[in-house]
Formats: structure tokens, sequence, C-alpha cells
């Protein structure tokens, strides 16, 4: 299965494209999408939804995830990001595809197996679970490839506790 995760924010978004087949996890592309501080911010959602769905519309991937709003001190950055995440569901939604989200916490615990790992801990997991060279760069990237990795983990719970309770 190949799934989108997307941490999403205004100026920076992180995607991910993780593809699980017989057990195994392989990044098939991410990186980031970016908008200027300078665009009005109509603009700056535009160009977010139209990458997005470019995105989505290139790799095809079978679901969606992204992380959700911690909301820290900053009320404006949380309404941003809120934004940002509003158009992410929306490109996730327009496709057709099931849209997970997972806290930062659930997130670090699935990828590291510890919930407080910081970020170089998470980007060296991020690195050896599918076997890149080097620590995926940016931050947001990383975050967005750790996601989908929650995703995938979560998703293969889930069936094996559906066949379980099949079975019985």
């Amino acid at each position: 299965m190949l799934v989108l995760g997307i941490d999403p924010g205004l100026a920076t978004t992180g995607y991910g494209l993780v593809r699980e087949k017989d057990g195994e996890l392989r990044a098939i592309a991410y990186g980031v999408i970016t908008t200027s501080a300078s665009l009005p911010l109509p603009r700056r959602l535009q160009r977010l939804y139209r990458e997005l769905k470019a995105l989505i519309e290139t790799y095809r991937p079978r679901a969606g995830a992204l992380e959700t709003l911690f909301f820290g001190r900053n009320v404006r950055t949380a309404m941003t990001v809120g934004q940002a995440r509003g158009v992410a569901l929306l490109a996730l939604a327009d496709a057709n595809l099931p849209v997970s989200e997972y806290t930062p916490l659930a997130v670090k615990q699935a990828v590291v197996g510890y919930g407080r790992a910081d970020k170089r801990q998470v980007q060296e997991m991020v690195r050896a679970l599918l076997g890149l060279e080097e620590r995926p760069r940016p931050d947001d990237a990383a975050d967005a490839l750790a996601v989908a990795i929650c995703h995938l983990h979560s998703a293969r719970l889930q069936a094996w506790v559906d066949e379980e309770g099949e079975a019985r």
C-alpha cells in the first residue's frame, strides 16, 4: 500500500510517500511544498492545494495521513497551520482517499518507540526504517515520512486485529 504522509504548515508543508510491500517499507518520494510570505494568504493556500493535488495525481496513493495540530502558545501560527491542514484534507478528500490523523506523540511512538523523541531521533529512525543513506531533510519532510510510517504500522495492526476478530 502507498501512503501519502503530510506534515502541514503554511510556509512549509512536508510530504512523504511510503510504500509497504511484503512487510518492507520504501520511500517513493519526499520533500516540501513552500509558499512565500509575500503572497496573499488565499494564493498561498491555493499553491499548497495545487501541489498536493499534483502529488496525488502523480503517485496515486491509496491513503493519506496527517499530523494533528499541536496547539502551542502562538495562536497565529496555530491558525495558519489549521488553514494548511484544511487545504490538505480537502486535497485528500477530493481524491476520495481515506484519511487518518495522528498526534505527534503517536507518530513518535510508532516510529521511535518513545513518544517524547526529539527531531534527530525521529529522522534517524525514519532513515533506518526506510533504508535511506542519509537522514531525510528538511525536518518537515522527515516528519511527513514518519506520519506515513505511523499510518502503515497502524493499518497493519488494525488488519491483524480484524483478522483475529474474524477467526473467533
